[in-house]
C-alpha cells in the first residue's frame, strides 16, 4: 500500500525499523511521543492531520501573536513534512513565518493580495483541474486564497479573472476552461450572479464563494451568499464570505478524486 503523505512513509518506515530490530522501542517510543499532538500552552498543534487527511493543519493567523505563529509553524516544520499555509496573515506574520522557515532551510510563497503565505513543500503531484473564476478584479484576494490552497493540496489550478455578469460575454474567454474543468470555484461580491451562470453551463461541480466586495445594501458579502444559497442551478454548492481556503480544498478534493477515478 502507497503512502499517501510523506509524514505517513516517514511513520512506516519507523516502525519497519522497529520490526526489523534496527530502533529499539524506546527510542521509537520517544520520536512517536508528538505524534496527536504539540501542546505548546497557546495552541495544541495537531500533527496527526497530515496521517489522517493527508495534509498539514491550515493555520489561521488572524488574532494569534506573530511569535505563536511563529511558534506553531516551527512545530509544524519539525513534526510533519507537507505543505505549510497560514491565512490572514499580516505584515508581522509573515516575517515569523519567514524566520522559522530559515531556520528550517524552507522556502515560503507569498501571495500578499490574500494575506498568505505557505511553505511549499512535498506539494503532492498535481491532479486534476481546478478553474477558479472571478466576477471582478476586486475578487482576486479571495480567488488567491483559494488558488493557493488548491495548488498546496495537490490541484492543477487557474485564475480567470473579471468575467462578471456586468459583461457576460467576457465569460466566453473560461469556455475552454470550464469544459476541461474538474471542479469551478466561482467568486463574487456584488449580487454574487455569477454563480448561477457558471452553474449552468459547467458540467462539474461549482463551489460558490461569495465576497464582501460591494456597496452597503451587500452587507459585507451577505447578498452575494443568500444568491449562491438560492441559485437555481444545479450542481452549486457555497462556502462562507469570503472564504477562499473552504473553496480551495473542497475544489482540490473533487479534482484530484476526479482525476482518480479517470485513471482506474
Amino acid at each position: 500500500m502507497t503512502a499517501t503523505s510523506a509524514y505517513e512513509a516517514r511513520l512506516r518506515d519507523l516502525l519497519e525499523r522497529v520490526a526489523r530490530g534496527d530502533v529499539e522501542a524506546a527510542a521509537a517510543t520517544k520520536e512517536l511521543r508528538d505524534l496527536p499532538f504539540s501542546d505548546l500552552g497557546f495552541a495544541k498543534v495537531d500533527h496527526h492531520r497530515e496521517l489522517r487527511q493527508g495534509h498539514c493543519e491550515i493555520v489561521y493567523a488572524e488574532g494569534k501573536l506573530a511569535t505563536e505563529v511563529g511558534a506553531i509553524v516551527s512545530r509544524l516544520l519539525i513534526g510533519n513534512d507537507g505543505p505549510i499555509l497560514v491565512t490572514r496573515a499580516s505584515t508581522d506574520h509573515v516575517e515569523a513565518v519567514r524566520e522559522a522557515a530559515t531556520a528550517h532551510g524552507a522556502q515560503i510563497v507569498e501571495r500578499p493580495r490574500a494575506r498568505c503565505v505557505a511553505i511549499e513543500r512535498n506539494v503532492p503531484p498535481r491532479r486534476g483541474r481546478v478553474l477558479v473564476v472571478t466576477a471582478g478584479t476586486s475578487d482576486l484576494p479571495v480567488a488567491e486564497e483559494a488558488e493557493l490552497t488548491a495548488s498546496l493540496l495537490g490541484a492543477g489550478v487557474e485564475i480567470v479573472a473579471d468575467v462578471g455578469v456586468a459583461g457576460l460575454h467576457r465569460l466566453d474567454a473560461a469556455r475552454d476552461g470550464l469544459a476541461a474543468a474538474d471542479a469551478v470555484v466561482v467568486v463574487a461580491g456584488m449580487e454574487g450572479a455569477l454563480a448561477s451562470v457558471v452553474g449552468g453551463v459547467a458540467s462539474c461541480p461549482v463551489i460558490a464563494c461569495p465576497t464582501s466586495v460591494g456597496y452597503g445594501a451587500s452587507f459585507g458579502g451577505l447578498a452575494a451568499l443568500l444568491s449562491m444559497l438560492s441559485s437555481c442551478a444545479p450542481g452549486v454548492a457555497c462556502v462562507n464570505v469570503d472564504d477562499g481556503v473552504g473553496a480551495g480544498y473542497i475544489a482540490s478534493m473533487i479534482a484530484r478524486a476526479a482525476a482518480n477515478g479517470a485513471r482506474t
